[in-house]
């Protein structure tokens, strides 16, 4: 058999790419996604370094002020969440449940990454239930700001029994 066969026959040893397990036998090469793909997930994955200016709590209230404008404009055509908010009610708080699951399942998992977007993904519906249910963040910052120095046990024993009862759970004090 002459050299130029061998080589044309010959595949180099699949490489072990971090995070993406390659099958026994099958080229790294075809395992890399298209280099669109590759842009894309770069610059959505961008935001997870931490040196992104503006990274602080001040963008909740920028988002809540997106998603209420949204809400007042009703465009459903070109505003995911003006059509969240026009489903009603359940649909925005079922969205806030799927999302808050994955969100500990990646951190059950250990993907800090993953954690981070869904994280991101929470925070977003979770602001989506307050525009819905007519709460400002001020509010909530409010309650969060009433709430420093007081114990947890102490905080959730000062609570009525009446939410336990309409909750239909012992779980609550």
């Amino acid at each position: 058999m002459g050299k130029s066969v061998e080589k044309a026959t010959k595949q180099k040893p699949a490489k072990k790419q971090p995070g993406l397990p390659v099958p026994a036998g099958v080229p790294a090469k075809a395992k890399k996604p298209p280099k669109a793909v590759r842009k894309a997930e770069a610059r959505h994955l961008r935001p997870l370094d931490v040196r992104v200016a503006g990274g602080d709590a001040g963008v909740l209230d920028d988002l809540w002020r997106t998603v209420e404008a949204r809400r007042l404009a009703g465009d459903v055509a070109h505003s995911h969440s003006a059509r969240l908010l026009a489903r009603g009610t359940p649909k925005v708080v079922q969205k806030l449940g799927e999302e808050a699951v994955e969100c500990v399942i990646a951190a059950t998992i250990g993907q800090r990454g993953e954690t981070i977007l869904e994280s991101a993904d929470l925070l977003y519906h979770l602001l989506v239930v307050w525009v819905d249910a007519g709460i400002r963040p001020e509010e909530v910052w409010a309650e969060l700001r009433r709430r420093e120095g007081i114990s947890g046990i102490v905080e959730k024993a000062s609570r009525p029994k009446g939410i336990a009862r309409a909750a239909r759970t012992t779980k609550l004090p």
